[in-house]
């Protein structure tokens, strides 16, 4: 029998009421709940606080920047022509510009048909289509040669398709292949009509055959290319790459060393490391002329400077013997002036002598631009300033203030009665609205610039814009130092109250950290109360289950004298 149950031998089911005995001894650590939750509470309202002061202190650096009083704004009257900004420095004013000629780069054109013929002889019979090195590869399907379509494979040989022009045409095609050209030339007696839009094959492009109203037609241009993807040994170079046979072949352009590997190294490989390279220069294949160009990243007149230096790659690549495409330099006028050069399209002081402006020429045509103070910038800031102030006194005053609902019930908010909350929100109202001593009357108080207060509440407005416009178009100084004013400005002051709040050991800082303590001193509370709590449980736990055994023996006891006594009866 196990007496540990409840009420087994009394009856009295006991481990019910020490839950319930236990649960009203509880009490007291749902009011230590009750209380952690409203300091959780009002700790996560000052840590809402803590993030909105901190952007009213980012507005207020934005105010006490210099160079925002500085600032620059330009406006073009013809943004087809050219872009313009300025820095603080540029004098305002208005610049005729003249763009004459725009600056483009050089180039530096490799000699074309570097790549090997598709065969060293006019015998095609070996040579398959998947092999062969066109400029682009050959895709199976039709293509179509005096309406009669002809079915090629990738794995036919070019001989094979050049029979298969016969046999589809009854033999009044036939073509070849011309080494000595690299070219393949397609003939008749009577005029020759390729293609169809039905074709899926794009052998006649590939081969770069098409209609001239006549009964031949030949390749407009040489077939044999370089093949990219392929290493530099197997590229169908015309001229074999050599790497000085150590794998270390080298070559520099404008002065910068590019090294390869004529076994292991693709053309798009070395490509792409002059592309990545300090060299300056954009490398690229031109499959149609066959030839590997060099362009400068740069604009301006400015040569390209080729070396080999072990192996040939350069040679091989018809570099060496190519030509160069002289740039432009860009050639403007300021003011109906002398003509100006720059080899950029961007216009600086150095190009112009304009201090602080930089132009970039779109296209060539004459414009002017104009550079003001960027008042508007300086507006805006203030704008985002007054944003945030009032953001943070609105958060105050919903954590601070009391509400009734339609039945009558009062709530009160979060930080309602909390001294700190409070002083923060007048502190903040007096600092911001209050005269700036020592400054002139023209801009003293934020009145002056049509930031008001309406007395029924902290939050402030722009009431006038135009008070604002007037002074930050006719006294610009006289704002900047209402805000920034050496001690006494109101941006100085307000920063300064702000960082006293928020900095790295600010009041409201120390204040959350109280608050996170007193929360986790009440977690220590209760935890302590609950094991007190379930000693006592274990406790009564005891004492019920002895009573239990306890009256199990007297049932026991009294079965046995009933018994007894019955018997003798």
């Amino acid at each position: 029998m196990d007496l540990g149950l409840s009420g087994l031998a009394s009856g009295f089911d006991w481990r019910s009421f020490i839950d319930q005995l236990i649960e009203v001894e509880r009490a007291p650590q749902k009011a230590l709940r009750n209380e952690q939750t409203r300091i959780q509470e009002r700790n996560n309202a000052y840590r809402s606080l803590e993030t909105e002061l901190k952007v009213l202190q980012n507005r207020l650096g934005d105010l006490l920047k210099p160079d925002l009083y500085t600032s620059r704004k330009t406006s073009v009257a013809d943004t087809n022509v050219l872009t313009a900004e300025a820095a603080s420095s540029a004098a305002p004013g208005t610049y005729t510009i003249e763009i004459i000629q725009r600056a483009t780069a050089a180039r530096w054109q490799g000699t074309a048909d570097v790549g090997a013929a598709l065969s060293p002889s006019g015998d095609v019979s070996s040579l398959t289509l998947a092999s062969a090195p066109f400029a682009t590869a050959v895709t199976a399907g039709t293509f179509t040669v005096n309406g009669k379509q002809v079915s090629i494979e990738t794995t036919d040989t070019l001989q094979a398709v050049f029979d298969k022009i016969a046999a589809a045409t009854g033999g009044q095609v036939t073509a070849s292949y011309d080494a000595a050209t690299d070219r393949i030339t397609l003939s008749s007696g009577s005029e020759i009509v390729l293609g169809s839009a039905s074709d899926t094959s794009n052998f006649l492009q590939v081969a770069r055959l098409y209609n001239n109203g006549t009964g031949t037609v030949t390749s407009a241009g040489s077939l044999g290319a370089l093949q990219i993807n392929a290493t530099l040994s197997n590229a169908n170079f015309a001229t074999a790459v050599t790497d000085g046979g150590s794998g270390a072949g080298e070559f520099r352009i404008n002065g910068v060393s590019i090294t390869y590997n004529a076994s292991t190294d693709t053309l798009a490989a070395v490509l792409d490391r002059i592309n990545q390279s300090a060299a300056g220069v954009y490398a690229t294949y031109d499959a149609l002329g066959d030839r590997i160009v060099l362009t400068n990243k740069s604009t301006g007149d400015l040569g390209i400077a080729l070396e080999d230096v072990t192996g040939n790659f350069l040679a091989a690549a018809g570099l060496t013997t190519g030509t160069l495409q002289r740039g432009q330099n860009l050639q403007f006028k300021v003011n109906g002036g002398d003509t100006l050069v720059s080899t950029s399209n961007t216009i600086t002081e150095a190009s112009s002598g304009i201090a602080g402006l930089t132009l970039t020429a779109l296209t060539e045509g004459t414009t002017t631009v104009t550079v003001e103070q960027d008042t508007d910038k300086v507006k805006s800031t203030i704008q985002s300033f007054l944003e945030a102030y009032n953001k943070v006194q609105s958060m105050l005053d919903d954590y601070t203030s009391s509400t009734t609902d339609s039945k009558g019930v009062v709530s009160a908010g979060v930080l309602a009665g909390e001294s700190d909350a409070n002083e923060i929100a007048s502190r903040l109202r007096a600092l911001a609205y209050q005269q700036v001593s020592g400054l002139s009357s023209v801009a003293d108080h934020l009145a002056d610039l049509g930031i008001t207060t309406s007395g029924e509440d902290n939050e402030l407005t722009l009431s006038d814009e135009s008070a604002l416009d007037e002074l930050l178009r006719n006294n610009l100084a006289a704002v900047q130092q209402l805000f920034t004013g050496e001690g006494v400005g109101l941006a100085v002051r307000l920063n300064d109250y702000v960082e006293q709040l928020v900095g790295e050991d600010g009041t409201l800082i120390q204040k959350q950290a109280n608050l996170a303590r007193q929360s986790s001193d009440i977690d220590e509370q209760i935890a302590e109360m609950e094991r007190l709590l379930e000693q006592n449980r274990q406790r009564m736990i005891e004492q019920f289950t002895a009573m239990e055994q306890a009256q199990a023996r007297i049932n026991q006891q009294l079965q046995y004298l009933l018994q007894t006594f019955g018997q003798g009866a």
